[in-house]
C-alpha cells in the first residue's frame, strides 16, 4: 500500500511548511489518474498524524478527473480511467491532468 508512504510524505510537507502551528484542516487535490486510493489516505492520515501537529486534523480530499484530447479529432474529453476510447473511436488520447496530487490547503489554529 504505497498510499502510506505517500500520506507520510503529506504529514511530512504540511509540517515543514507550518512548523509548530497546530494544523486543523488538510485539503488535498488526489487525480482519478494517479493510482492513488483516497478512501486509504484518509485510512492512513489518521495514522501518520497521530503524534503531530496535524493530530486531530480534519482532511477533506477533492478529486479530479482525467482529462485529455483526441489526437485523431481534436475533442477535449473527461474520463476516469487510463483507458479512453474517443468518440471518434480513436485511443489516441493525450492526458492532460487527472495525475496530481496537490496540497490545495492548510488551516491552523
Amino acid at each position: 500500500m504505497h498510499e502510506l508512504s505517500v500520506t507520510q510524505s503529506v504529514v511530512d510537507a504540511v509540517i515543514d511548511k507550518m512548523g509548530d502551528a497546530k494544523v486543523t484542516s488538510v485539503l488535498l487535490e488526489i487525480g482519478k489518474l494517479s493510482g492513488i486510493e483516497p478512501d486509504s489516505v484518509r485510512f492512513c492520515f489518521e495514522i501518520v498524524a497521530g503524534g503531530t501537529t496535524l493530530e486531530g486534523a480534519k482532511l477533506e480530499i477533492v478529486e479530479l478527473p482525467g482529462e485529455g484530447t483526441c489526437r485523431t479529432c481534436g475533442e477535449m474529453l473527461e474520463f476516469d480511467d487510463r483507458i479512453v476510447l474517443c468518440s471518434c473511436g480513436s485511443a489516441d488520447v493525450e492526458v492532460l491532468a487527472g495525475t496530481e496530487l496537490r496540497i490545495r490547503s492548510v488551516e491552523v489554529a
